[in-house]
């Protein structure tokens, strides 16, 4: 069902905001775009998006919307030289005791870079005829009805042009980690959400390389992760479009990588295992060396909110964003884009006269359940170092975290727990899939073995080990 003679509007361009405006197509006559920046004619950086110079990961549950909300589009991708992998076998990957086997998974991706993924979905959503595309636009407040019980639009400010108001039946927020919709609420009298905020004080550095021509590897990607509590250095390697490689090294707790030539280079020899310092040691760099380091978790409770106007819902990074090197963040906001076509499509058909009153906080509290699950993984993850800031997990929490931990640890040993591990991240199973039987079993056996031999009697060996 199209709503006649209405329009939505959406702050922000970026990925989440293109996502959104898709969907939004299927119930208005016209979906504006108003982003702060010029978009390129090119997949090239652009200002808003800081970290587009590093590793971007869909993983395999935002391919699978991405191919639903634009049919073909991996296809399309594929034409222009986005290589396919399958997770299991083209993806070394050394975890907590040491490398995983290698498999067929069926967990197949496509590797590409963020310009690249962000140019096609803008040229796929260019070509609908409902969409409108605003560059060079700030907005800086909302529009509201005479009781501001409702948005009614928003005030921009493009470019050496008066402010400007634009009027639309719907508004979404997807302007990213810096969002003011808490200050534009606070404005129309409303309470600004609560925030939690976990700080790993996590820190990378990227390069890209030329990919030696005359090079044979088996490998599309290769991950060499952190070790808590102690290692806090990885890193990770990953083949994109036109024959390229990203390079991208991690430090926890402030233990940044350096950005100059000799210091980037030492950092990749200093890692647990020398492979991805002898793969780009004599290849040829194609870029500088690109930093970032606010790699902070920060979720807004809008969810909580007793009142939220009508006609406004906020998503992707401006509601949670995440630490962004675990890769969640492009496939949450797949998943809030389709959550908003639910929502939307429930409460059409929910409401005697067809409206969808109500659905800013009916969104948001869906919205929030889409995001429990990424979020705990991801802050489980940088809360296992003493360094990172935030309130601690409570009791169940720091129980599950330790299973997940054992179960880390089989990773390297067995196939099916690999692939478990793989198909969680991917966000195409839940993390219950850890609690199967199978790995319940494995688990214990491993703790059996641990015990017994932390509780056998040193050998005279060992003893004259000791006294040498």
């Amino acid at each position: 069902m199209v709503f006649q003679n209405k329009q939505a509007l959406v702050i922000g361009g970026s990925i989440a905001g293109l996502l959104a405006a898709k969907v939004l197509t299927k119930y208005f006559e016209k979906v504006i775009i108003v982003e702060r920046d010029h978009f390129p004619k090119q997949p090239e950086d652009r200002q808003g998006v800081p970290q587009a110079p590093h590793v971007h990961v869909l993983l395999k549950r935002g391919q699978q919307i991405l191919e639903e909300l634009f049919p073909g589009i991996d296809a399309e991708l594929a034409s222009l030289d986005a290589p396919s992998m399958d997770w299991g076998v083209a993806c070394p990957w050394l975890g907590f005791s040491g490398w995983a086997p290698r498999f067929n998974s069926g967990l197949i991706t496509r590797n590409y870079s963020r310009n690249l993924l962000e140019w096609t979905i803008r040229r796929r959503l260019a070509t609908n005829n409902r969409v409108v595309f605003m560059e060079a636009g700030q907005v800086t407040s909302l529009l509201s009805n005479f009781d501001q019980t409702s948005v009614t639009g928003v005030r921009v400010r493009f470019r050496n042009q008066p402010e400007t108001d634009i009027f639309a039946d719907l508004v979404v927020d997807a302007s990213g980690r810096n969002s003011q919709s808490p200050q534009f609420l606070e404005r129309m009298g409303y309470l600004s959400p609560q925030q939690t905020v976990i700080k790993p004080f996590l820190g990378y550095a990227s390069r890209w390389f030329q990919k030696p021509i005359d090079l044979k590897t088996d490998w599309r990607c290769v991950y060499v992760t952190v070790q808590p509590p102690n290692n806090s250095r990885g890193g990770a390697i990953y083949q994109i479009e036109n024959n390229r490689w990203i390079l991208v090294l991690i430090g926890m707790g402030r233990d940044y990588p350096p950005t100059n030539e000799v210091g980037f280079i030492e950092f990749a020899r200093s890692l647990r295992s020398p492979i991805l310092y002898e793969t780009i040691k004599d290849a040829q760099p194609i870029s500088p060396i690109y930093a970032y380091q606010r790699t902070e978790n920060r979720l807004r409770h809008y969810d909580k909110l007793a009142r939220l106007p009508e006609g406004f819902v906020i998503l992707g990074d401006a509601v949670c964003a995440f630490n962004p090197v675990y890769g969640q963040g492009m496939t949450t906001a797949a998943l809030g884009a389709l959550t908003l076509d639910k929502c939307l499509s429930q409460k059409l058909y929910s409401n005697p006269d067809r409206n969808i009153i109500g659905l800013p906080q009916y969104f948001q509290k869906q919205l929030s359940k889409v995001i429990a699950v990424p979020w705990l993984m991801t802050t489980g993850e940088d809360l296992r170092w003493h360094t990172t800031e935030g309130k601690r997990p409570n009791f169940k929490t720091q129980l599950m975290q330790r299973y997940l931990e054992q179960v880390l640890l089989l990773q390297s040993e067995s196939a099916d727990i690999h692939k478990t591990f793989l198909e969680v991240m991917h966000m195409v199973k839940p993390p219950s899939e850890f609690f199967q039987p199978n790995i319940i079993g494995l688990m214990l056996k491993r703790l059996i073995n641990h015990y017994k031999r932390s509780s056998a009697k040193p050998s005279n060996d060992f003893a004259t080990e000791q006294k040498v």
